[in-house]
């Protein structure tokens, strides 16, 4: 759950979501879930002459199993919380 209360907190920020099959997407994360399935809004390809049939996608849902990475921008997320809640975790497992 460590990583849906991080992802939480960046709802309306941009990231970049890689897929297993290669393809990026950079967008405003819109939601996400607690399978890690994610919802971007203002889509586009990172990489547009690689993937030319994705300049027409503005919305799209993407399945947590899928994903390969999200990048974050360092500034979007905060260290506190996630500190905090790395300790919480810690302190459950032991």
């Amino acid at each position: 759950m460590l990583f849906f209360s991080v992802f939480k907190t960046l709802e309306g920020k941009e990231v970049v979501v890689e897929m297993k099959n290669g393809v990026e997407l950079l967008g405003e994360l819109h939601s996400v879930d607690q399978y890690l399935n994610v919802k971007l809004n203002n889509v586009r390809p990172v990489n547009a002459d690689r993937f030319p049939q994705l300049a027409s996608l503005r919305n799209c849902f993407i399945r947590g199993s899928v994903v390969r990475y999200i990048s974050l921008s360092k500034s979007d997320v905060d260290v506190a919380l996630l500190q905090d809640a790395s300790r919480r975790e810690a302190m459950k497992a032991n």
